[in-house]
């Protein structure tokens, strides 16, 4: 077990956002403030493949952020050094409501918990959904890390993955580490930025990422009114300098563009049991560089990536798919190899 004492070099740094998690599911189950973000779920995927050293986790939460859930993620074997504490409350809510399996929105909660006759929760009477909002080119979200955020030790470090945060910080987190000399930089984007009218402002964040790791809805969604030809998407996103280009589709698995050899994949899903996809797409960034890091293929490290997501897609806690197997794992690993398709 980690203790956060030590004073070791982790050699993965995942940097996102921890969230407090209010989900209602078809059949009337709720979880109500509970641990969430794509921070522990990318961690959690990467984890499956590399536990340790336990990966350094960076984010920034409120005083108010239940110290208990911090102290439970670093017992569960994540250097949580890197989450730094703001001195004011946070407001981390995060509601959202699945009407089947796979299909989640994130509209008036009342209305949900009325459909499903369930007693409506105190603390989201004064709730505001954030979804569909734009980001801002010149402004940081206040739970955006910083560079003074990160410890000496983190820097020693080399692979790093960006959880969607926002388009200033995603502009400025690269240079950041590469500068530190990290060879290994992954980002996913927030839909905040994946739209329209900042279209032509997402390139510039794809130059000299190793990977680019993004939704098919928000590349749909940057793409609108131009094509809907998701392989010129990925096209145009390489030639201004991403060479690894991956598209998440859900239950429909993945979509590579390799640059460097002009190849394009098709990789279905593993076909997992499924209890919860709350996610399941931050959890295959994870496991994709952690793939990437042990075999420099892109093909295999997408394959990491998508069993660390039929883990995550098996429990209801973020941090279910570190308690994997590791026999297991490898042995979805060559399951899922035999769905692989080129283009």
């Amino acid at each position: 077990m980690f203790d956060g004492s030590e004073r070791s070099s982790p050699r993965f740094l995942i940097a996102g956002q921890l969230t407090r998690d209010f989900a209602l599911f078809p059949n009337g189950r709720a979880r109500l403030d509970v641990p969430g973000g794509n921070l522990l779920y990318a961690a959690a995927g990467l984890a499956v493949w590399e536990p340790d050293p336990p990966p350094g986790l960076i984010a920034r939460v409120g005083k108010d952020y239940p110290q208990p859930w911090l102290a439970d993620f670093q017992r569960r074997g994540f250097d949580t050094r890197g989450i730094h504490i703001l001195p004011d409350d946070v407001d981390l809510r995060y509601f959202y409501v699945y009407t089947d399996r796979t299909t989640r929105v994130y509209d008036n909660p009342i209305a949900h918990f009325a459909r499903l006759g369930l007693p409506f929760p105190k603390v989201l009477f004064d709730y505001q959904a954030k979804t569909g909002q734009i980001d801002s080119r010149t402004r940081l979200s206040p739970i955006a890390p910083r560079q003074t955020d990160f410890l000496p030790e983190y820097l020693d470090a080399t692979a790093v993955h960006l959880c969607p945060i926002d388009y200033l910080s995603h502009c400025l987190l690269p240079t950041i580490f590469r500068q530190a000399g990290f060879t290994t930089v992954t980002l996913d984007p927030s839909a905040g930025y994946m739209n329209p009218f900042l279209r032509d402002f997402v390139p510039s964040l794809i130059t000299g990422l190793t990977a680019f790791l993004t939704s098919e809805d928000d590349l749909r969604s940057l793409f609108q009114g131009r094509t809907t030809d998701i392989w010129e998407m990925s096209d145009a996103l390489a030639s201004h300098g991403g060479e690894i280009i991956v598209i998440k589709r859900g239950a429909r698995g993945q979509l590579l563009f390799d640059r460097s050899t002009h190849t394009r994949w098709e990789i279905l899903p593993y076909p997992a049991q499924i209890v919860d996809v709350t996610g399941a797409g931050d959890a295959f960034c994870g496991g994709f560089l952690a793939g990437y890091r042990r075999t420099y293929d892109p093909l295999l490290a997408v394959l990491h990536g998508n069993i660390s997501a039929s883990f995550t897609c098996e429990g209801f806690d973020p941090l279910y798919a570190k308690d994997a197997l590791a026999g297991l794992a490898a042995a979805r690993l060559e399951v899922v190899r035999q769905s692989v398709r080129k283009v």
